[in-house]
C-alpha cells in the first residue's frame, strides 16, 4: 500500500475482535517504530508500553473502575460500553515520556531549556502516528485515548512501571468492528499557505 492511501485509511475505529496478527509482528512492530522515530536531539524520551492478552483486559478494567468514580451513575451504561468495545480488541499501546531523560535534555541544552518538554510530546507524537499508521498497514484499526492523569497512578501500580515515566495517550486496537465516522475536514486552502 502506498503512502497516501495508508494516511487515508487510518481513521479512528472504537470497537474492536481479536485479529490474527501474531504477538510476534506486533512486539517487533514496536521495537522498529522505538528505533527510528525520531526526537530532539536524539534524546529519545518515548516509552512504549505494549499490553497484550490478560494484561490488556486488566488495563480495560482499571480505567472502568476508575471511571466508574468520575462518570454521573445515569451516564455510566453508555461509558462501560465504550470501554467494553475498546477492551475486546487484541492489545493497547500506552504512550510515555520518561521525564529524566527529557529533564536531562533541559539541563544539557539551557538555551533552549524551556522548549524539551513541547519538544518531548512532539517526538511522542509522531510515534503515536507512526504506531496508528504501522496498526493501519497490518489491516488493524485503532483509536487514540486519553484517559490520563485519571488512570495515571492506576496504571503505574498495577504494571510495576517507572515512576519518572509520564503517561501521554493510550491506543487501544484490534480488528475494527465498527465503521469509522465520515469525516470532515475544513479546506486545505485554509490551512496552507504556498510561497514560491
Amino acid at each position: 500500500m502506498d503512502f497516501n492511501t495508508l494516511i487515508q485509511q487510518r481513521r479512528s475505529h472504537y470497537e474492536y475482535a481479536k485479529s490474527t496478527i501474531s504477538d510476534q509482528t506486533l512486539i517487533q512492530l514496536t521495537k522498529d517504530l522505538l528505533s527510528t522515530t525520531p526526537s530532539a536531539f536524539h534524546s529519545q524520551s518515548q516509552r512504549i508500553v505494549l499490553l497484550l492478552g490478560e494484561k490488556h483486559d486488566t488495563f480495560w478494567d482499571l480505567v472502568l473502575e476508575r471511571l466508574r468514580y468520575e462518570v454521573p451513575e445515569e451516564k455510566f451504561p453508555r461509558t462501560q460500553a465504550k470501554i467494553q468495545g475498546l477492551k475486546n480488541g487484541q492489545g493497547t499501546f500506552l504512550f510515555y515520556d520518561d521525564t529524566d531523560v527529557t529533564k536531562q535534555m533541559e539541563e544539557r541544552f539551557p538555551l533552549y531549556g524551556e522548549s524539551a518538554q513541547l519538544w518531548a510530546y512532539e517526538s511522542n507524537a509522531m510515534l503515536q502516528y507512526a504506531t496508528w499508521l504501522g496498526l493501519t498497514q497490518l489491516g488493524l484499526g485503532a483509536s487514540l485515548q486519553h484517559y490520563n492523569p485519571l488512570i495515571d497512578q492506576v496504571t503505574q501500580d498495577a504494571f510495576q512501571l517507572p515512576a519518572q515515566w509520564k503517561l501521554i495517550a493510550q491506543m487501544p486496537f484490534g480488528s475494527a468492528v465498527d465503521i469509522a465516522k465520515t469525516k470532515i475536514s475544513q479546506p486545505v486552502e485554509d490551512r496552507m499557505i504556498l510561497k514560491k
